[in-house]
């Protein structure tokens, strides 16, 4: 492995772990969301953790629908991806029994159902940074990709997929 002498690197030194960050932020994650086809959920290779786009799912519906800057407004987008950033660390912690293996959000890649001309898809998204950021401090800074799309999944406004450090 390379080691990486990047001005940017953040050491895995929790003051308070992430599950009490949770408890203090008083966010309750949902129940994980089962795969909607033939894929799984997560993959781990290595030290890195791979999530499956995740779609912005409560009590195993989906919770906003439609396309930004036609039927949703940003800031209805900007909670779809908040809740579908809860959705991806409900499987995360699943996967790894506990947030606290995470040491660095490495890269979140964005999808927006987007109406011709809506160009806003980076403030859409900032809903899941922002809370990555709030929960993880510094560890939750992250490379990102904002896309607008035709069409997603079920009518979905957002599709996160997210690659995690872990120990």
């Amino acid at each position: 492995m390379i080691p990486d002498h990047s001005p940017f690197t953040i050491e895995h030194s929790v003051a308070m772990s992430y599950e009490q960050k949770l408890k203090e932020l008083k966010i309750e994650l949902p129940l994980p969301p089962k795969p909607l086809a033939t894929y799984v959920p997560a993959v781990q290779a290595g030290e890195l953790l791979f999530l499956s786009g995740v779609l912005p799912m409560r009590d195993g519906q989906l919770a906003f629908s439609g396309k930004l800057g036609r039927d949703l407004t940003v800031e209805q987008g900007m909670e779809s991806s908040r809740l579908a950033l809860l959705n991806v660390l409900a499987i995360a912690q699943q996967e790894l029994g506990t947030l606290d293996r995470i040491i660095r959000v490495v890269k979140v890649v964005g999808y927006v159902a987007s109406a011709e001309g809506f160009v806003q898809q980076p403030q859409v998204l900032n809903g899941a940074s922002d809370l990555l950021v709030e929960i993880f401090g510094e560890a939750g800074r992250h490379v990102r990709v904002a896309v607008g799309a035709v069409e997603l999944p079920r009518g979905a406004p957002v599709e996160i997929e997210v690659i995690f450090s872990i120990s």
